[in-house]
């Protein structure tokens, strides 16, 4: 790309980056905070700016533009959709991004005044972005290359289309929606407003990938309930809580945890334990790629509380279940054009396509079973929802290169 618009994905980025859109789970309203409306504001002035048609903002904050197609023939409508909410999992107020021009493959100091350090040895990838702008937090907060790379890239890859009408393209429907970060992105996503026959997420890590199967996820809350009495009297009468939220955990499989699985390997991860003797909640994520050893994870849950009520002689422990997402290939597996047109693009740009199982998910799962067929593009970023949080301003480049290249494809090709 010209250096113009490799300063404006920049410039665009870090202004992203600093805006607070941290979303928030177990909140019933959508969006779940309300600092996502200002970045949805600002994304929707932007589009108007720029030009596109119909551009709309909702009553829950999810925005949509559409660039129309430069050619006389009938063409798909293709979408390009990013979501602007940020983790919970670590703050993402106050966000400070720094730029590390030319960068020399060594250590970066994030915050001296704490000794935080980016490590290579902890993080050997890093000495593949040697001599690239790389961008970091400054320690004290996530980026937000998760997701606002992404809008980045859609928005600057637009606004390039708009500048070079000589590039054929079809329909480009745009959208940008809150709260994927707490599993409620494609709640409310208008899939018959947005009008696109299939769409992308940009929504991806390293360069290259393109991800059309992802985890089945389900998220479970563990309720214990204790009995409390005077420890000096407790023998045969106290029921501790506590105590059975460890029994409860040391009956789950040792090494089906994040931490030691990989590929389409399953898990279960417990994100929060809160309570004392009288009562414990567990909050805990299931995830599998394969839809039956998915149901049976879930029953695993039941019957672990089942056994250890029937030891206790009632009912202390019960276990909620809520499905959030599912593996959207089967969804894509008869529509491989989608995935083909993506994988030509990014071979056109010398690209090598990373075609693999994604462990997570994205809008892409939920809109695909809602009939927007979307799978997930890579956007750039690196170790997401963590202090350490980083992405090159080449990896962003290649990213709005193969949104650009789709839309030229698509409209010379169908």
């Amino acid at each position: 790309m010209e250096r113009i618009w490799s300063e404006k994905l920049l410039n665009r980025f870090t202004k992203y980056a600093k805006v607070y859109t941290e979303s928030k789970p177990g909140v019933d309203e959508i969006p779940s905070t309300p600092q996502q409306w200002d970045l949805a504001k600002m994304l929707k002035e932007e589009l108007e700016e720029m030009g596109l048609e119909n551009v709309s903002i909702d009553q829950h904050a999810y925005v949509m533009g559409y660039l129309p197609s430069n050619q006389d023939k009938e063409l798909p409508t293709i979408g390009f959709i990013s979501h602007f909410d940020t983790s919970p999992d670590f703050s993402g107020k106050d966000v400070q991004p720094q730029i590390w021009e030319d960068y020399n493959g060594e250590d970066v100091v994030l915050n001296s005044e704490e000794n935080i350090v980016l490590e290579v040895k902890e993080f050997p990838e890093l000495e593949n972005f040697r001599g690239q702008t790389l961008i970091t937090t400054n320690g004290k907060t996530l980026l937000g290359a998760d997701d606002k790379a992404g809008l980045a890239e859609i928005v600057t890859a637009v606004e390039y289309l708009i500048n070079h009408p000589e590039i054929p393209r079809p329909r480009i429907a745009v959208g940008f929606t809150p709260d994927e970060e707490v599993g409620k992105g494609a709640h409310l996503f208008d899939v018959e407003k947005f009008d696109a026959d299939w769409a992308y997420t940009m929504d991806g890590s390293s360069v290259g990938e393109l991800e059309y199967e992802n985890f089945n996820a389900a998220g479970a809350t563990i309720k214990i309930q204790g009995k409390v009495v005077h420890p000096g009297y407790a023998k045969g009468k106290m029921v501790n809580a506590i105590h059975l939220s460890r029994q409860f955990l040391n009956l789950l499989p040792e090494n089906e945890v994040p931490e030691a699985t990989e590929g389409r390997e399953g898990f279960f991860h417990v994100t929060n334990i809160q309570g004392d003797v009288d009562h414990v909640e567990i909050e805990m994520i299931i995830r599998d790629h394969d839809e039956e050893k998915f149901e049976k994870r879930k029953n695993q849950l039941k019957d672990i509380a089942d056994k250890l009520n029937q030891s206790l002689g009632r009912d202390r422990i019960s276990v909620i279940i809520e499905n959030q997402y599912f593996n959207m290939r089967k969804h894509l597996e008869d529509k491989m054009h989608i995935i083909d047109l993506a994988e030509e693009a990014m071979n056109n740009l010398g690209i090598k396509p990373l075609i693999k199982p994604i462990r997570g998910g994205t809008d892409g799962a939920q809109l695909s079973y809602k009939g927007l067929p979307c799978p997930n593009i890579f956007a750039g970023g690196q170790n997401f929802h963590s202090r350490y949080e980083y992405v090159t301003l080449e990896a962003m480049e290649s990213a709005t290169k193969v949104i650009i290249e789709i839309a030229k494809l698509a409209g010379s090709k169908f």
